[in-house]
């Protein structure tokens, strides 16, 4: 079977779907210019995650913690989604897909136009206080000072999930029950190696779910996959868009 003919299975499959998931990670947002968490060029090759992105190296250095934060926090509010992005949220309103269920925090989904999204490790473009949990998005550019609370004046941190840190049991538990309920799975853009987000995509397929990955490289749910495409995401969402409109 060519790869054509698998974008038109893949089509008839999401066509013939009851109950359709997204579940994404890094890669769908590479193509926006957002790099990716592993890998050669990935931003744990550059830093150690465990002088960033844990509640320690928060307590021990907040000022230092904050200034790679607000590196990316700035970039990101610059960053636009890209074509994978919209596909989805497309998909969304035309009720193709039931939700997105993400692995990122970039807040693309949203940007793009998604509602029904499921943020497992949070939001970047959120911070929260450290003392009584008040809330607040960021809309604008980052100065280099630490955001205060304005409620309490405490110090705030961003609202993701670091490393050390449970998921909230409720968002978990809300992406699992979808998972169940899903029929057909779209895995793109995750190396699947982040636990428990990871075992989402397993346990759709163990309640019956087919799995169709989008992923450059082979992971360890590709033995899971129904379909595999070996592309980026932009151009494999495109090409299965394609084939659905003929539908």
């Amino acid at each position: 079977m060519n790869s054509e003919e698998h974008y038109r299975l893949a089509a008839k499959l999401i066509r013939k779907s009851n109950y359709t998931v997204a579940f994404t990670g890094s890669g769908i947002s590479a193509e926006s210019g957002i790099p990716t968490f592993r890998g050669s060029n990935g931003l744990w090759s550059k830093i150690d995650p465990m002088k960033v992105a844990t509640p320690e190296a928060f307590h021990r250095d907040p000022y230092f913690v904050w200034e790679w934060y607000r590196l990316r926090i700035n970039k990101i509010l610059h960053t636009k989604p890209n074509q994978a992005h919209k596909i989805l949220a497309k998909w969304e309103e035309k009720d193709i897909i039931k939700y997105v269920i993400t692995q990122n925090v970039d807040n693309l989904h949203r940007e793009a136009g998604s509602k029904k999204i499921i943020e497992l490790h949070g939001n970047i473009l959120r911070i929260r206080c450290i003392n009584c949990t008040h809330k607040e998005e960021i809309t604008k550019k980052l100065d280099s000072t630490v955001p205060r609370c304005s409620v309490c004046g405490s110090i705030m941190r961003p609202d993701v999930v670091w490393f050390g840190e449970a998921l909230d049991p409720i968002i978990l538990a809300n992406a699992f029950d979808i998972a169940r309920k899903s029929d057909l799975m779209l895995v793109i853009g995750t190396s699947a190696q982040v636990y428990p987000a990871a075992a989402i995509p397993i346990e759709a397929w163990r309640n019956g779910a087919k799995i169709i990955e989008i992923n450059p490289e082979e992971t360890s749910i590709s033995n899971y996959a129904e379909i595999s495409f070996r592309d980026k995401a932009t151009y494999a969402l495109i090409k299965i868009d394609k084939e659905l409109s003929k539908l």
